[in-house]
């Protein structure tokens, strides 16, 4: 059948402009295999036409975001109309076969919940061509899609390593909906898509190596987008975190020159995983614990570096002990203020979503020259049952954040608000806070003395050799105060600690 081509150029590597474009979450064994999950079915989403773009064409990566990904595809192109068709008979119905970047945008991937609408939809999301390819002069089971970054190799697979083969694709679409001639499929992309920045250039190629048909190179170019971002007061903003840095670029140091596998930008979210709680019988013990005791027992197990600096409690006498939810503040730059800090942002989002139990543990790389929370947030943790509060930044309406009754341990406190020398950035990530390493669901602990960060995994031993240390250096302490001297009994030498072994066991 044939379709009157348009004269819109961002449809000249198709017969004309598409109805509907479907895309596959995941198709390829070898994407499968990276991310540790084989679906059993094909599950599949929308874009719209308007995001496409021909070839060589720009794309702009949006003011405030990072994480923009490529993925080499094959697509295909209805020939005739497809509803409920058995899948031996489900190939007569691609009229053609080309390449496609089902280009996505990692920064709104939380927002989507696995629409896709935002993370994938824009305009000059999906170039398409430059050439078609025959559908009836080539084997479906023999296509090989290669994808190219500023001339290396990123991405190489055939057809051959699809879980699901393209005709089961058609068929099964056919199920659910009327594929009509000029629908696009794209068809899901291998191992090997990551992240690209303004000034690469992205290539994908379709071809048949049995025949020598090819779609030619479809060429795109990441450029700087202009204008003013996204508006909060709209709608959701970017937000990514260090999970969403490492399945965009795809690999465990994100950021590096390596290219690897990219989590599906176009997969529904998963759950968040559960995140750890104290067992009620650990936190009346941490409670019961001096912060000194603790971090000596971390020290001889060769953790020294495990102390929040310069914060102190607003409510003097108050312990604090809770797992750790984090929030990270990065310097501020207008441009990233005005995309980031308003809105329902990253440091509200925290707040909103602390549970019972929690600490709310602030990066703000120790600038007190604006607040990092004020009473409206501290009250809102409080509601929400949170633990407390540390930050290594500073603190607005000190006495009534200190009124809320909530453990606050801050850096200073000042009256200026947040924007002056922060924009909240990310929650949920691995940050620093006062000089140590923080991640969600560490134990911390916080007295007079100052706040520990204690590894989960180490909990129940640490404190339960704090105790037991506590129980000996009280013992020690009544003897000093009897009379006897330190030597030989601070610490304790075999004579002594015979003695406090026999009153401990009762002989």
């Amino acid at each position: 059948m044939t379709i009157d081509a348009t004269t819109d150029p961002r449809f000249a590597g198709l017969p004309g402009r598409p109805g509907k474009i479907i895309a596959v979450h995941l198709s390829y064994a070898s994407r499968a295999a990276q991310r540790g999950r084989r679906p059993a079915a094909p599950s599949y989403f929308f874009k719209p036409s308007s995001s496409v773009a021909s070839s060589p064409s720009t794309i702009s990566r949006p003011p405030g975001t990072e994480l923009l990904a490529f993925e080499g595809e094959i697509a295909l192109v209805i020939g005739t109309p497809a509803r409920h068709i058995p899948l031996v008979t489900a190939w007569d119905h691609v009229g053609w076969v080309t390449a496609a970047n089902d280009l996505g945008l990692y920064d709104l991937r939380a927002a989507d919940k696995g629409s896709n609408v935002r993370s994938k939809g824009g305009d000059g999301f999906t170039p398409i061509g430059p050439e078609l390819i025959d559908a009836r002069t080539v084997d479906p089971a023999q296509l090989r899609v290669r994808t190219w970054v500023n001339g290396d190799l990123a991405q190489d697979d055939t057809t051959a390593g699809l879980i699901f083969p393209l005709a089961q694709i058609v068929a099964d679409l056919s199920q659910h909906v009327t594929l009509e001639p000029g629908d696009v499929i794209l068809t899901g992309t291998p191992a090997g898509s990551s992240v690209i920045v303004p000034g690469d250039v992205v290539e994908v190629e379709v071809d048949s190596p049995a025949t020598g048909a090819s779609s030619g190179r479809l060429v795109t170019t990441v450029v700087e987008g202009g204008g003013p971002g996204y508006d909060g007061e709209l709608g959701s903003l970017p937000t990514v975190d260090d999970t969403q840095r490492a399945e965009a670029w795809g690999t465990e140091t994100w950021g590096t020159e390596t290219r690897g596998t990219l989590q599906e930008a176009s997969e529904e979210p998963r759950e968040a995983p559960a995140r750890p709680t104290l067992d009620p019988a650990l936190r009346e013990k941490l409670a019961r614990v001096p912060v000194a005791a603790l971090s000596q027992q971390l020290r001889q197990r060769g953790l020294d570096n495990v102390t929040i600096d310069g914060v102190r409690s607003l409510r003097p006498g108050a312990k604090l002990v809770g797992t750790a939810r984090t929030l990270r503040f990065v310097p501020n730059r207008e441009d990233l203020f005005a995309s980031h800090g308003g809105g329902y942002n990253a440091q509200k989002r925290a707040f909103d979503a602390v549970d019972a139990g929690e600490v709310i543990v602030i990066e703000a790389r120790g600038e007190t020259g604006s607040g990092t929370l004020g009473d409206i947030l501290a009250i809102r943790a409080h509601a929400r049952g949170a633990a407390g509060i540390v930050t290594d930044g500073g603190v607005r309406d000190a006495d009534s954040v200190a009124a809320v009754g909530l453990p606050v341990y801050s850096a200073g406190a000042h009256p200026a608000v947040l924007g002056r020398k922060h924009v909240p950035w990310d929650h949920d990530l691995t940050i620093a806070c006062g000089g140590t390493t923080v991640q969600p669901g560490d134990v911390i602990v916080g007295d007079a003395d100052g706040v520990i960060v204690i590894p989960p995994a180490l909990a129940e031993e640490v404190v339960d050799a704090a105790l037991a240390r506590e129980d000996e250096d009280a013992w020690i302490a009544a003897r000093v105060g009897e009379g006897h001297p330190v030597e030989g009994l601070f610490p304790m030498n075999a004579a002594w600690r015979a003695r406090y072994d026999d009153e401990r066991n009762g002989r």
